[in-house]
């Protein structure tokens, strides 16, 4: 098993978005504070993120892939009440 490499809050956002998925800073240092965001670990008074943990949290975010933007309509809607 080899060790993490881990990443402070500025480089995680690079890691992200040099995926295409564009994060900055400050909006992980907000998930850090309200919650929903990649898991991360303190040293000393830094957050550390790892690849792997940030990879899974992308992963567990995207949505299933669809054909038309009607999908969403179909699969979000309330089902119908039976009388």
């Amino acid at each position: 098993m080899s060790t993490p490499e881990y990443l402070d809050r500025t480089e995680a956002a690079a890691y992200l978005t040099r995926r295409g998925l564009r994060l900055t800073k400050g909006t992980l240092g907000k998930f850090a504070t309200v919650g929903g965001g990649p898991p991360f670990q303190r040293f000393g008074n830094r957050a550390v993120y790892t690849a792997n943990g940030l990879d899974a949290w992308v992963a567990a975010k995207l949505k299933p892939p669809r054909r038309s933007t009607s999908e969403v309509a179909r699969d979000d809607a309330a089902p119908e009440p039976t009388a």
